[in-house]
């Protein structure tokens, strides 16, 4: 008839966690040196912190990229 709210039984089979790829590691090393670039940056009253916003902008969505991309990857070849 309806939910009653009860869980199914069915056991859904554990996933061992996939490993980070390497230009994502690298990409998200990128973004944080250059966020800690902007900050510091923009303490001293530069106005060259923005440059090191757009790099952070830049490199996190290269991060993201890979990471995506390596899962794809990985659901790919099962």
């Amino acid at each position: 008839m309806g939910d009653t709210g009860r869980r199914s039984t069915a056991v859904s089979p554990r996933q061992e966690p996939m490993e980070m790829p390497r230009l994502a590691l690298y990409a998200l090393a990128v973004c944080l040196l250059a966020v800690a670039a902007a900050v510091v940056s923009f303490t001293q009253g530069s106005w060259l912190g923005i440059v090191w916003v757009l790099l952070a902008g830049l490199s996190s969505n290269m991060c993201w990229y890979y990471v995506k991309r390596g899962k794809a990857d990985v659901y790919q070849k099962r």
